[in-house]
């Protein structure tokens, strides 16, 4: 976590934290939302650490159960697994114009 920002911001960085677990944390630990990370207790990080611990998956882990559940879809052959495989939005979003993000840059068909 960065240090100077502040604890509620910090927690963030950690993949599979956002901005409302976040909050519930700081509430169950009892720490202020405002302290900034390097003026926190040695005894508060460890309350954050037990709580992050108990509650549920984070980084590592997280990553591996996001990654089986995508190839658990493209190998039963769900549409969400054919778009994932074909390197396509799975949500539903248009790919007409723009899902440029997904589908990488633009191939010029007449280029020589």
């Amino acid at each position: 976590m960065p240090l100077n920002k502040r604890v509620l911001i910090g927690l963030t960085y950690i993949y599979g934290i956002g901005r409302s677990r976040s909050m519930k944390i700081c509430q169950e630990a009892g720490i202020d939302i405002n302290t900034k990370v390097k003026d926190m207790t040695e005894e508060e990080a460890v309350r954050i650490r037990n709580i992050i611990q108990r509650d549920g998956m984070v980084e590592g882990d997280l990553r591996k159960a996001v990654s089986l559940d995508i190839k658990r879809l493209m190998e039963i052959g769900s549409y969400r697994g054919l778009r994932h495989r074909r390197g396509l939005p799975a949500r539903g979003q248009r790919t007409h114009t723009n899902a440029r993000t997904r589908k990488g840059p633009r191939r010029i068909a007449g280029k020589k």
